[in-house]
């Protein structure tokens, strides 16, 4: 796979997300910061089910990425790591890549959905956007209207797996992947 300009934006801006500690590197304990944030966001207790759920299929997602991107074996990621298993397809695979984040939106939703409706309203899009990927409350309005395709002011669990492969897969500088993680 070729890293065009455009994805290659989108894979440097993923990568700060992941980074929860700011230090130029990916490792198991940027997500448990970020899974504390998470939940916490939400007001739930560590020992909350919902909470040990989101911590474990977020653990998850960082098995899966450090299995593919570490080749070193150091335990961390770096972003030329993170970039080329890109360019070696390792990441690439749709298919491989719903394996991993539909448990994971699944659980991400039972913390995020308030009113318990499968559904995301703006402010609950709002809330795990910024304390999950740091996404500014405007850029993740931004994105909610983008992904709220019927208007009825609500995101589901489709809609985000769509606009997660778009970001990843499409080049349409347009699409709701593109602005997931606010402009790029």
């Amino acid at each position: 796979m070729k890293i065009t300009p455009f994805l290659d934006r989108r894979l440097t801006r993923r990568f700060e997300t992941y980074d929860s500690d700011q230090d130029g590197y990916v490792e198991r304990s940027d997500f448990d910061l970020a899974s504390a944030r998470l939940t916490k966001a939400f007001g739930l207790s560590d020992d909350d089910l919902r909470a040990k759920r989101f911590h474990e299929q977020l653990l998850s997602v960082w098995g899966h990425l450090a299995a593919m991107t570490d080749t070193n074996d150091d335990e961390r990621i770096s972003m030329s790591e993170y970039k080329s298993a890109f360019v070696r397809g390792l990441l690439g695979r749709p298919e491989a890549f719903d394996d991993v984040y539909v448990p994971y939106l699944d659980a991400l939703l039972a913390v995020a959905d308030h009113d318990g409706d499968g559904r995301l309203g703006i402010e609950e899009h709002v809330l795990w956007s910024r304390a999950l990927m740091n996404v500014s409350e405007s850029d993740a309005r931004a994105a909610h209207a983008r992904l709220d395709h019927d208007g009825d002011g609500l995101v589901g669990t489709e809609d985000l797996l769509a606009a997660l492969r778009a970001y990843y897969f499409s080049e349409d500088p347009d699409g709701p992947g593109a602005w997931l993680l606010g402009p790029l």
